[in-house]
This record gives structure tokens, C-alpha cells and sequence, in this order.
């Protein structure tokens, strides 16, 4: 079973939020780490292969630093890494929207087949939920969302569970080659070990441009204007008058003010 596995580094949770002169990304001088998703979905992969053999591919899109969420695959045990670098100039500037993203990813790996692709079911910076579903579409392939287990079903046939409003389930039984956003929390994460880093060091880490490709900024189709920071602020309203009259101004608030009911 040949998987490939989409990841991408986003701002750590624990970074505090500082946005560029321009008000429209994050600034570079924050901490980056692997979106949790995928690293879930890497581990999914991971499982397969153990258990059935084949090949994980891991593959990023993002400036250099981006590599080192492929460094970490490759350590933790993926065979070998593609790395779309999205140049310098992607550094600290609005990333590719989920469309350009499966673009790009759709286009690089025109020349290979998978068994299956994974992605995590959303980014933990821009969260659109999109970039899997999307790249299944441009591939002409069979995809599901919100995965909790993937396990093989005969020959060229794998069974999901995905995971449904109100905590019920789906099994649903689909040809490959499919592409499969996961969940997060399906699995126990695994740590590099010392070997793994050390033989990571020997592992293909093939690199293209955006440009090689075809692929830029120019196959957006949404662009940011400007982010904002949330205001922190605090107060205490005194509600006076009976409990009844107390009870309808509190709903009131909390209707018309808060917004929260």
C-alpha cells in the first residue's frame, strides 16, 4: 500500500499571536510546529504500513523552514518527503487558500500513484476543513471526511469509520486509490526515536518550486484583506429590581448584548 501524506506547519498553539506590518499574516519570529491533524494522519499511515506493508510518502508546501515537519515524518518513520517550496517570499505572507493548496499537491504528484492520500481534517491556522476534499475532486478520486479508523477490506477496497453529529458513527466500505481526511485523537502519536532521527538523515527528500509546477499565488481564489487580533476586555453590569425583573434584563443581555442564547 503506497500512502501519501499531507502536512503543514502552522503556528504553535502556545505562540503569541504577532501580525506582519501589513496586518494580513503571522509574522515569522513566532515558534512553528506540525498542524496536529496531520500529524494524526501521519500516524495513520504509519499503522497501515506496520501492519500491511508499503510505502508512506510525506509531503509540505511552505517556505523552508516548512521542511522541518518533514524531517520529523521522516523520523518518526515515513520512507521518504516531497517539499513544494513556496520560496522566501511565502515566508510571513498569507498562505495558498485550500483551492491553490490542492492544486499545487494535485500537480507534483501527477507522475505517481496512491493507494491513498491523507490530509488532517483541518489546519489549525486557517481551519477550512477544504484542502482534502478539494484535492480528492481534482484528482477524480472516491473521498471521506472525518475519519476515525481506516483498515483494508480486500483487494483494492478499504472500510472508515467516520465520525457524526451527536457522537454516532459511519462505516462505510470505498474503492481506492481514495483520499482521506482524519480526525484528530483516532491514535496515540508516536516520538522519534534517536535511530529514526539518525536514519532520517539517509531518506530521499526530494524538492520542487511552485514554479516547476505551474503553481502560485495567482490559483487563489480568496484573498486576505486583514486579520485582526481579538480585544481582550472585561466589566460587571449590576441588574437591580426583583428577580423577575432581574431574570428578563439578564436574558435580555445575554439575547441582545452577549449574544450567546
Amino acid at each position: 500500500m503506497k500512502i501519501l501524506v499531507c502536512l503543514k506547519q502552522v503556528p504553535a498553539k502556545d505562540a503569541p499571536l504577532k501580525l506582519n506590518q501589513a496586518a494580513t499574516w503571522i509574522r515569522e519570529d513566532v515558534s512553528f510546529e506540525t498542524n496536529e491533524p496531520d500529524a494524526f494522519a501521519l500516524e495513520a499511515a504509519l499503522r497501515l504500513k506496520e501492519a500491511h506493508g508499503g510505502e508512506v510518502v510525506a509531503l509540505t508546501l511552505g517556505p523552508a523552514r516548512a521542511a522541518q515537519v518533514l524531517r520529523e515524518a521522516l523520523a518518526k518513520g515515513a520512507d521518504r518527503a516531497i517539499h513544494l517550496d513556496a520560496g522566501e517570499a511565502a515566508a510571513g505572507a498569507p498562505p495558498l487558500d485550500a483551492f491553490a493548496i490542492a492544486e499545487a499537491v494535485s500537480r507534483a504528484i501527477a507522475g505517481e500513484s496512491y493507494d491513498l492520500i491523507l490530509t488532517g481534517l483541518q489546519s489549525d491556522d486557517a481551519g477550512y476543513g477544504q484542502t482534502g476534499v478539494i484535492l480528492a475532486e481534482l484528482l477524480g478520486a472516491p473521498h471521506a471526511t472525518i475519519i476515525m479508523q481506516v483498515e483494508p477490506a480486500g483487494e483494492r477496497r478499504i472500510k472508515v469509520k467516520r465520525e457524526l453529529e451527536s457522537g454516532n458513527f459511519q462505516f462505510v466500505e470505498m474503492p481506492t486509490p481514495a483520499v482521506l481526511t482524519i480526525q484528530s485523537g483516532i491514535n496515540k502519536l508516536r516520538y522519534a526515536t534517536l535511530m529514526g532521527i539518525k536514519q532520517a538523515k539517509n531518506k530521499p527528500l526530494a524538492r520542487m518550486t511552485l514554479e516547476e509546477i505551474g503553481a502560485s499565488a495567482g490559483l487563489n481564489r480568496q484573498l486576505v484583506h486583514r486579520l485582526f487580533v481579538p480585544s481582550k476586555s472585561k466589566g460587571t453590569t449590576l441588574i437591580s429590581g426583583s428577580a423577575k425583573e432581574q431574570a428578563a434584563a439578564l436574558v435580555a443581555h445575554l439575547r441582545n448584548d452577549a449574544h450567546v442564547i
